[in-house]
């Protein structure tokens, strides 16, 4: 049942095939005996889930299912989920019990799916490799010497090693679609404001947003539709009606203008990925795509503006981690400043520091109108850019990393080049603009991803888009090796 997608899976739900307890039970018992290869979890919570699939099953028996009722799914830990730690990948909130639901975490439970548990990630988000994690690093498993991409790492993990057929994600600078392309999976962000930040924890909250990591584009899609939508407890949540998304796959695309900006093809870009991207746009060329060069010009300032605007934002939200109302204390502070001091420095990990540091600095008396006012006025330039491309074309493709996945340990040292294995993905971020990762091709026997942006609210045609480009290959069906 493991290697079905969620479409497959909601089929056999409906004809009988297996029970939501069934299928569920599954893959608990696959968790319990793979995980500590991968250390995807956190929080597994297999009771809480036998009991969701146990009234899943009821529902379907009375009739009374939809078509993610029954299936089962795992959930970043930045989402607050009652009941359940939701630890965001820190000593800082590790006793943390969240008292409410996020609303992605409420709206995917109304629709019925089961919660097989709570994944690892990035402490507060801030990763590319899931090895800031306060739990230790994920591994890959298509070669668990290897990251697996972050800060969503641990539901990359989850669902290319099988634990979970899905799982979600959080994307502030390409969290979601990096950990997709290098394990082989179907990453999707929505435009900004689409799916509710409502009990998300917060790193950048201009940046940040939810989506999936699936198997496949339809999956993506079946997903979102439940997720998606406006909430009026998130001030950011855009009220701009949801589209049917599974009524827009399987339309033709021929005629599609494809746009293709040479920025993404830089020195620093892997020649067998490079190639892997240029198959993959023959296959829209069979398709009857037009493919054309747009231009974007500011493209190489994505990376210095998204590391000064995240950082002032995350130091902003991260002051309300103090030690005084929840998450972790310092042990007999002398004083109130000996609090803040000794619970911060004791709970906060080196990178989130770093972070917090930069993002005050940038923000402080006398540096604000240099640094984080100019990245503010650059960040809108980038989005022109953007939306001067989509009066020519209809989306844009490219490389989502510029290498398969690197070795664990090999570049913590080294926290700019760090940064850079984002650089395909933080512009998107800064515009808000939707974008997919899906697999596109193995260098060296590891995952590469192409990358697909669409326009602003225009998620039916990307989905679309990357579904007619898995109709006709089958890199998003491949399994690691040892996979069973």
């Amino acid at each position: 049942m493991h290697d079905k997608t969620l479409a497959e899976l909601a089929a056999g739900l409906k004809q009988g095939e297996f029970s939501s307890e069934e299928l569920t039970r599954h893959f608990v018992d696959r968790i319990e005996a793979r995980d500590d290869r991968y250390n995807a979890f956190i929080t597994p919570t297999p009771e809480r889930a036998l009991e969701q699939a146990r009234a899943a099953d009821r529902r379907i028996a009375e009739g009374n299912a939809g078509l993610l009722t029954g299936l089962p799914l795992a959930h970043k830990d930045i989402f607050c989920t009652r009941g359940v730690k939701t630890s965001c990948g820190s000593k800082m909130l590790d006793n943390f019990v969240s008292p409410y639901d996020a609303t992605v975490v409420e709206k995917l439970a109304e629709a019925g799916m089961v919660t097989l548990g709570k994944t690892n990630m990035d402490e507060f988000a801030m990763g590319s490799s899931n090895e800031t994690s306060y739990y230790g690093p994920v591994k890959n498993p298509w070669d668990e010497s290897k990251v697996p991409g972050g800060s969503s790492g641990g539901s990359a993990a989850a669902v290319a090693a099988r634990l979970a057929p899905a799982a979600t994600g959080t994307d502030t600078g390409g969290s979601i679609r990096q950990p997709a392309a290098l394990t082989g999976l179907t990453g999707f962000k929505p435009t900004y404001g689409r799916v509710s930040r409502y009990g998300m924890i917060a790193f950048a909250s201009s940046l940040d947003q939810a989506g999936t990591l699936t198997i496949s584009a339809e999956d993506a899609a079946l997903m979102t539709q439940a997720m998606a939508g406006f909430d009026e407890r998130d001030s950011t949540s855009a009220q701009e009606s949801v589209p049917d998304y599974l009524a827009a796959l399987g339309q033709d695309i021929k005629g599609l203008k494809i746009g293709v900006p040479p920025e993404f093809f830089d020195e620093g870009l892997d020649a067998d990925t490079r190639k892997a991207v240029d198959d993959a746009l023959d296959v829209y060329r069979q398709l009857g795509a037009e493919i054309r060069e747009v231009h974007l010009p500011h493209l190489d300032l994505s990376v210095p503006t998204y590391y000064v605007v995240a950082p002032a934002e995350c130091s902003s939200n991260l002051s309300r981690f103090d030690g005084v109302r929840f998450g972790y204390r310092c042990e007999n502070p002398k004083d109130l400043l000996d609090l803040y001091e000794r619970s911060r420095g004791e709970g906060f990990g080196a990178e989130v520091k770093r972070r917090v540091m930069t993002g005050t600095y940038v923000l402080s008396a006398g540096y604000y109108d240099a640094y984080y006012l100019q990245a503010q006025k650059t960040r809108k330039l980038i989005r022109d850019d953007f939306l001067k491309a989509f009066e020519e074309v209809d989306v844009l493709m490219g490389p989502t990393t510029p290498t398969p996945a690197f070795g664990i340990g090999e570049k913590t040292d080294d926290p700019i080049t760090m940064y850079l294995n984002d650089i395909y993905t933080i512009a998107v971020n800064l515009a808000g603009l939707p974008a997919v990762s899906v697999p596109a091709g193995l260098v060296g026997g590891l995952p590469v991803g192409l990358q697909i942006i669409g326009n602003f609210f225009d998620e039916g045609r990307l989905l679309n888009v990357a579904h007619q480009f898995q109709q006709q290959t089958d890199w998003h069906r491949r399994l690691p090796e040892g996979i069973e």
